[in-house]
């Protein structure tokens, strides 16, 4: 482990609450929630103000509603946070060329790979200054922890938060830990924490009490090993600036169960086309189809299919996965659909298939969706979601607050401007459309719309 503490974590604040609270002057200073917001959906961010009432990520949407029934309850605008990251992570690697992203709003750093960093004093220089910069670009906050390896440098962001900078000075690492919570140290999660506290063992220090080979017993060979390292505070893990991506997947959670055997089908191929979309934007391919489905009682089916060579051909994958279809029960509803490509490669094998057939259950399909009984209206309302941007031909750029009943509430508003009026609209309202989100800061450069 070295002896300066050049390693830098960043976690950016409430990230995703915070960009909404940046980009919607109304919303600042108030209880906001980002999540899916359907009776299935969980919490992905809670603003500050938010935890206050106890809300939280991972949280079932539906219990922070009745934790905080007064908060603003909005659909995730991932083009939009991925538009804010990539600006961050660009400041991060003109620090270095060893940037470790770990999500959109959170990445290890090693600052001596860049020459930036080599004591502490020069480390606190270049996290005082990122904090800095990106506040001035993005408008928002990130907390940055600084240590002489990633395991102590995470924990540093975690104490530094909200908004502040804490370094763990090499030489103090055991002293630090000691008293921390097993579950403080990286792989241990609900079950081994609670595996650990069945044995009697709460702290890390009393983790090294327990001792190497007690460890080994309790949690096996390599977890017990690992485990008694980091209570050491031994971590030599390195910050790796590329992770080989081994899949590329989506899946969507239904508010209800889907019975319709066409309807799944349906969700199946347009889960397929926005898997190779995700596939595409990656300039990847790949040769493993994987279906995955949720059925009524939990039960959780996972279905795959190699092809003869890679592919990124959306009609070759959603055949492929109806064809996964075909091998599953589904009666008695389906609550989780996904789809996945694995085997990846940087080419693609055309012509993998004679497509006629697929692409016949393909139109076989569509025609009978025409049976299936959607009302119009709804499809429609669900254009106009809650949190998302619009314009509007005489008022500007809004964002939608709620819709429903054949009415859609806008707000105008725009990051630079106090706190807008709110009107109500029809949802067929000719004037009214989606709209891609504005920068937060002048000059940060358009977000791409991600609907």
């Amino acid at each position: 482990m070295r002896k300066a503490p050049t390693i830098l974590h960043l976690d950016m604040d409430a990230f995703y609450a915070s960009a909404e609270q940046a980009s919607k002057p109304s919303l600042r200073g108030k209880a906001v929630v980002v999540g899916g917001l359907g009776p299935r959906g969980v919490v992905a961010t809670a603003s500050y103000e938010a935890r206050v009432f106890g809300v939280h990520s991972a949280m079932p949407m539906a219990q922070a509603r009745r934790l905080a029934p007064n908060a603003a309850y909005l659909v995730p605008r991932f083009g939009f946070y991925k538009a804010i990251s990539e600006q961050v992570m660009g400041l991060l690697r003109e620090l270095s060329p060893l940037v470790e992203p770990l999500s959109l709003d959170e990445a290890f750093v090693d600052l001596e790979a860049g020459g930036a960093a080599w004591d502490e004093g020069s480390a606190r220089l270049v996290g005082a200054k990122l904090r800095a910069d990106i506040r001035a670009g993005t408008g928002l906050t990130g907390s940055v922890g600084l240590a002489a390896s990633k395991m102590l440098a995470k924990i540093a962001s975690e104490q530094a938060k909200p908004d502040g900078l804490v370094v763990i000075e090499p030489g103090t690492e055991r002293a630090l830990l000691g008293p921390m919570s097993v579950r403080t140290l990286p792989g241990v999660g609900p079950a081994t924490g609670d595996h650990l506290r069945r044995a009697g063992i709460h702290t890390v220090d009393e983790i090294v009490e327990a001792g190497e080979d007690e460890l080994v017993r309790l949690l096996g060979k390599a977890h017990g090993h690992g485990l008694y390292a980091m209570a050491l505070a031994r971590d030599e893990r390195a910050v790796v600036a590329e992770r080989e991506t081994k899949s590329v997947s989506v899946e969507d959670t239904y508010d209800v169960d889907i019975h319709d055997r066409v309807r799944v089908g349906l969700e199946v191929q347009r889960l397929a086309d926005r898997c190779v979309r995700r596939l595409r934007g990656a300039g990847l391919s790949g040769r493993t189809i994987v279906l995955k489905v949720r059925r009524y009682d939990f039960s959780t089916l996972t279905r795959s299919e190699t092809l003869r060579g890679p592919t990124d051909d959306p009609a070759v994958v959603r055949e492929a996965a109806l064809r996964l279809l075909e091998g599953v029960d589904s009666t008695g509803g389906v609550r989780l659909l996904g789809v996945g490509v694995s085997g990846l490669a940087d080419f693609t094998q055309e012509d993998l298939f004679a497509q006629a057939a697929g692409e016949g259950v393909v139109h076989a399909v569509e025609e009978v969706a025409e049976d299936v009984s959607v009302e119009r209206e709804s499809v429609v309302e669900r254009r106009w979601v809650a949190g998302h941007d619009v314009r509007h031909a005489e008022y500007g750029h809004g964002w939608v607050q709620g819709s429903g009943v054949g009415r859609v509430t806008v707000r105008f508003e725009t990051p630079g401007s106090l706190p807008g009026r709110v009107r109500t609209f029809s949802v067929d309202d000719p004037g009214l459309e989606v709209a891609e989100p504005l920068p937060l800061v002048e000059g940060m450069g358009a977000h791409p719309h991600h609907p």
